[in-house]
């Protein structure tokens, strides 16, 4: 098998992992480090050979840009206690902590080498932390304190995790540099995504056109990724202000054909990329193996500590960072989203997965420092790494479904269908509003009246039926039973009438182009 097939290996793997764990009740990211595992172990399976320095700029930003779509700039703003207590604050706390017992471990570790082992073992994987918590059913609030975490964790972890880099192959370190490095890395990041974000929403404006304005959504988080880090900035700060600006700005409500395709890739290529980063944090086992050779239980012990040490850290700085969280919220911060109980600070804590960015940092460790001399202990960093992403992602990904049960934490579904509740109330009347605005210029049949009155009081009924009394959702229903009747059979004339056009591709004298654009015609009236 070479590199191509076992990629292919891994494409098919990300598809079918979905179902598997939907079925299984297990996260789809988890089950594909184990499938990258198993495969590993297979003496026809190649190494894998993808250059350290390109796992984080080509697995990174379609996976950040992706789940960005699932949030917005207003919970952002809303939620920044939480996320600065979790994302910044805590990385700091676990990069430090992680280092003092690895130095202090691991024979021969500088305390830059460790501080580098701290910084790329700290952040949570946004990634991971988003498809197991998303499909558990956990309440909104900690689903988004999660994906807010994950998604600014990066950019502190990895500017410390460059510093210390810098500092161990240098062998020069100073404190002030350290700190104007963070902050000009922050702005420059910060200034590159908003300028790309606004081009891309003009150059969006030109291209009247869901395919290709699909096609720009794809490449401008590479291009702000590269851009940021070629001035020095954070590529992954710079992809989430791109992603953030563009959510905002870059939405028309009646492109409804846009709308779905995109949502439709996007979930294809958070699907295929994520498949494909887990599967190779699996293969790369065996490397990281092969590395220990003669030394696996002494290395095994340095690893069991420093997972205990991520693990346990999480846990004594949540405890306090809810409370603390809990005394500064107040009746003005409804929006905030904060752990409420101990049990959702327990869910949070067993949530804190590593994953990509982990292994990406990891493997681009250099192996030489600027004297000629190897990177004081690359290999046991490595190893280490690897103990703690394999225990966090693996044991805490498939135990958490289990502990969410016991605990019994779930999402607040009265809340939840109140506020579908509003938001379908709101929808009728804008659709009634706009149709007295059309009244007063326009002179309607009665008939015609009624009949759209009917169907704008419908557009809320159907998103939410507990707006209605009893007797208009009886009447609603009888006329969702007629309407079901009549789109069964306008189903069935459409499909005999796509069938006939698909047919006559087949045909002699038959353009393929022409058949394809009346059956695009088909599928579009169908889709409406």
């Amino acid at each position: 098998m070479d590199q191509l097939a076992l990629l292919f290996v891994l494409l098919l793997g990300a598809v079918v992992t979905v179902p598997v764990g939907d079925r299984l009740g297990l996260p789809a990211p988890v089950l594909m480090t184990l499938l990258g595992g198993v495969l590993a172990l297979l003496p026809f399976v190649p190494n894998v050979a993808v250059p350290p320095d390109f796992i984080l700029p080509l697995v990174l930003p379609p996976l950040l840009y992706a789940s960005v779509q699932r949030t917005s700039w207003r919970q952002f703003a809303a939620n920044v206690r939480p996320i600065l207590l979790l994302a910044v604050a805590l990385v700091f706390v676990t990069t430090a902590a992680v280092a003092a017992v690895a130095h202090a471990i691991v024979p021969g570790l500088p305390i830059a080498a460790a501080v580098a082992l701290g910084a790329l073992v700290a952040p949570p994987d946004p990634v991971a932390a988003t498809a197991v918590a998303g499909s558990l059913g956990l309440p909104r609030r900690l689903v988004s304190i999660l994906e807010g975490e994950g998604l600014f964790n990066d950019v502190t972890a990895i500017v410390l995790y460059h510093v210390a880099i810098a500092a161990a192959v240098s062998g020069d370190f100073s404190w002030p540099d350290a700190v104007g490095e963070l902050v000009l890395s922050a702005v420059v990041a910060v200034v590159v995504g908003l300028v790309l974000g606004w081009a891309a929403n003009k150059l969006m404006g030109l291209l009247d056109d869901a395919t290709l304005q699909i096609g720009l959504t794809l490449l401008v988080p590479f291009v702000g990724y590269v851009l940021a880090e070629e001035f020095g900035g954070s590529g992954v700060l710079a992809v989430l202000t791109l992603a953030l600006f563009l959510a905002e700005h870059a939405v028309d409500a009646d492109d409804v054909q846009g709308r779905l395709a995109g949502a439709t890739f996007w979930q294809i290529v958070d699907t295929l990329v994520t498949g494909i980063a887990f599967g190779l944090i699996g293969l790369e086992l065996h490397n990281v193996f092969g590395t220990a050779t003669g030394r696996v239980g002494e290395m095994a012990g340095w690893g069991a500590i420093v997972v205990g040490v991520v693990i346990g850290v999480r846990l004594v700085w949540l405890l306090p960072a809810t409370w603390l969280a809990k005394r500064l919220h107040t009746r003005r911060d409804y929006d905030e989203e904060i752990p409420t109980t101990w049990r959702e600070t327990i869910v949070m804590w067993w949530a804190g997965m590593r994953g990509v960015a982990s292994v990406a940092l990891a493997l681009a460790i250099p192996f030489r420092t600027d004297d000629g001399s190897a990177f004081p202990a690359r290999d046991e960093i490595v190893f280490v790494a690897f103990c703690v992403i394999m225990v966090t992602l693996v044991l805490q990904g498939l135990t958490l479904p289990s502990l969410v049960r016991r605990l019994g934490v779930q999402a607040d579904t009265d809340a939840e269908r109140a506020l579908e509740r509003e938001l379908a109330i709101r929808a009728a009347k804008a659709a009634k509003r706009r149709l007295r605005e059309i009244e007063d210029v326009e002179e309607l049949p009665e008939e015609v009246m009624e009949q759209l009155l009917r169907r704008a009081y419908d557009v809320g009924a159907r998103i939410s039926p507990d707006m209605v009394d009893e007797e208009r959702r009886e009447a609603y229903a009888k006329r969702v039973e007629r309407l079901r009747t009549i789109q069964r059979i306008q189903r069935e004339m459409m499909s005999a009438a796509r069938h006939e056009v698909l047919s006559a591709r087949s045909e002699a004298g038959a353009d393929p182009e022409i058949v394809d654009r009346v059956l695009r015609q088909l599928d579009v009236r169908s889709l409406r």
